[in-house]
């Protein structure tokens, strides 16, 4: 994989924005002793509990691990799990001074109870999410309006996560993308499933199932992952093209005015956990096309980035090294 290889050096070095639902993944993780007498599930002993950055903080671990800068824009809340995501952003290096603090909404978290039974990877049990499903209110929308306003001049690509918790509503996502165009910067989007809202962007990812549920038709030949990027790519009018990942068949992508192309995915053994593989994905994509590549190559790059992911549970950034042998492995 020559030439795929020769991309990784030139991930490094670009300045982008993302925005989007930031999460606080907590796992707490357990030894497992007996069944309950109380109800039929297992008692966990506590062993660890591991703070890892999620939502659209995870894109942005992935961009800092591969050498570029990222500014996350986000809402969270007044509160503890504010402090510890801001934390743990800023230990990665990730910068948080467009982190916009909401008192009236929680920060986000996700949960994870997770059960030690001796084998590689303790195996997830039960979940708990802390959310506000409700729309940032008007106030909040101008001041995130205002940070990125003052961020878009300087950065190389927006990156959009959506993770449908209020932030990226109908009128600040067109807001992101009248100032991305005036400001010709690469403007890319994981819509997972809302898709309507990002027309005329420069690139869209979302998976099998979000692009079928889109379409209300199932996807299941080449034939029919041909048609539905295509569909996609012409109906939201997309200048560079349109991405749907389907797992262990790789994904396809349609860009304007050229026949899509199947990107094959790497055939990678010992798979734990597909947490995270989405976001790492999007940020190889934007990566590899602010450095010049082409959405097929820089598709096919994220294919053995997420390949990487899905070995281990939780979220995961791979390195460039990581990167280079996985495609001299794999390849």
């Amino acid at each position: 994989m020559p030439d795929l290889k020769s991309w990784i050096p030139k991930l490094a070095g670009h300045r982008v924005l993302v925005i989007g639902d930031v999460i606080l993944d907590e796992y707490l993780v357990g030894k497992t002793v007996r069944l309950s007498r109380e109800a039929p599930i297992p008692v966990l002993e506590f062993e660890s509990r591991q703070l890892i950055p999620g939502g659209a903080a995870n894109p942005a671990a992935n961009i800092v691990t591969l050498g570029s800068i990222a500014v996350q824009v986000g809402v969270i809340g007044s509160d503890t799990s504010a402090t510890n995501l801001r934390q743990i952003l800023q230990v990665r290096g990730i910068e948080t001074n467009a982190l916009i603090i909401d008192s009236s909404r929680p920060t986000t978290v996700k949960t994870r109870i997770m059960a030690q039974m001796g084998l590689r990877f303790p195996q997830q049990v039960a979940r708990m999410d802390t959310l506000s499903r409700e729309p940032i209110s008007a106030d909040t929308e101008r001041k995130v309006r205002a940070v990125i306003e003052q961020e878009m001049s300087s950065a190389a690509a927006v990156l959009l996560s959506d993770y449908h918790t209020g932030l990226l509503t109908p009128s600040l996502v067109s807001t992101i993308q009248a100032l991305a165009r005036s400001s010709r910067v690469l403007l890319t989007a994981d819509a997972q499933g809302q898709l309507d809202k990002y027309a005329h962007f420069d690139i869209v990812k979302c998976n099998a199932a979000e692009a079928a549920d889109f379409l209300r038709r199932p996807l299941r030949t080449e034939s029919d992952f041909n048609i539905a990027a295509r569909e996609l790519c012409n109906t939201l009018q997309l200048e560079r093209g349109m991405v749907i990942t389907r797992g262990a068949d790789g994904a396809t992508v349609a860009m304007p005015e050229a026949e899509p192309v199947h990107c094959p995915a790497p055939a990678v053994t010992d798979v734990y956990d597909t947490v995270g593989a989405g976001d790492t994905t999007i940020a190889l994509i934007t990566l590899a096309v602010a450095a010049g590549a082409s959405l097929a190559d820089a598709t096919s790059l994220a294919n053995y980035a997420s390949g990487l992911v899905v070995r281990r549970v939780g979220n995961y950034a791979p390195t460039p090294a990581e990167l280079i042998e996985a495609l001299e492995d794999w390849g």
